[in-house]
């Protein structure tokens, strides 16, 4: 009867101890884990210009020694009426020059090309052109997920996660989704910002409208489905555990007798 008892206090341990989550060595935070085993990296200063697409709102504002001789080439004397919606081909129209096929451009090209306009008419014209519907947005594993407006068109991937107050511990930061418009089509690509090389990544650049997507980790996606499973888990260990008691029960009474 002893032997009996023994074994079923030994079934009953293994059968607890499949229950117990086993834990998992802690993974590196950091970005550029590479950083030292590379030679120096970096971009050309083409990489991050902003190409114009339909729907962006331009701001452009033109003017000159003689701010008279360029009134007529702004839509009104303030500049935040400057604003102009780029339609679905692609065009703007702006006074005294009409419509321009503005996609494509970037803001800097399209600056030159109305400064060359403009100059057959006045003297030393100075274009400004701005995009004003730079956003993106940073969603995920991150501090503070949302839509951000970028500041200024060179806007990394870090820029953005600056903003969005870092990831989190949970973010998996070798498997980074940014998600872009290309052709009219939405278009998916991963990053791994532990890899240093990340600057030379045509994704490194952010452009309006992009969405960066930080997937949860091992780790998170394991209390993930650990919480979702939690409440069976329980119930299970209680219902093992009061089958042990009172088979344990059962083995002491017949002992004694």
């Amino acid at each position: 009867m002893r032997l009996n008892f023994t074994k079923i206090f030994i079934a009953a341990a293994i059968v607890l101890a499949a229950t117990v989550t086993s834990c998992k060595a802690p993974q590196s935070l950091a970005y550029f884990e590479n950083a030292d085993s590379l030679k120096t990296v970096g971009t050309t200063a083409l990489d991050y210009a902003v190409k114009i697409r339909p729907a962006d709102e331009l701001i452009i504002t033109v003017n000159s020694i003689v701010p008279e001789a360029t009134a007529a080439y702004n839509l009104s004397s303030t500049p935040q009426n400057q604003t102009y919606v780029v339609d679905t081909d692609g065009e703007i129209t702006m006074p005294v020059i009409g419509k321009i096929h503005a996609a494509g451009m970037t803001t800097k090209g399209l600056g030159d090309y109305l400064t060359e306009k403009i100059s057959k008419e006045v003297d030393s014209p100075v274009v400004r052109v701005q995009l004003a519907n730079f956003r993106v947005n940073v969603l995920g594993e991150v501090k503070r997920p949302g839509a951000i407006e970028a500041k200024s068109e060179r806007f990394t991937i870090f820029d953005a996660l600056a903003a969005a107050e870092d990831m989190t511990e949970y973010g998996e930061r070798t498997n980074v989704m940014v998600i872009r418009e290309e052709n009219g089509q939405r278009a998916y690509h991963r990053v791994n910002l532990k890899d240093a090389r990340i600057v030379d990544s045509p994704y490194y650049y952010l452009q309006q409208n992009d969405v960066v997507y930080v997937e949860p980790n091992q780790i998170k996606a394991g209390n993930a489905k650990y919480s979702q499973n939690n409440a069976f888990k329980v119930t299970v260990v209680s219902t093992i555990v009061s089958a042990v008691s009172v088979i344990a029960s059962l083995v002491i009474a017949l002992a004694v007798k």
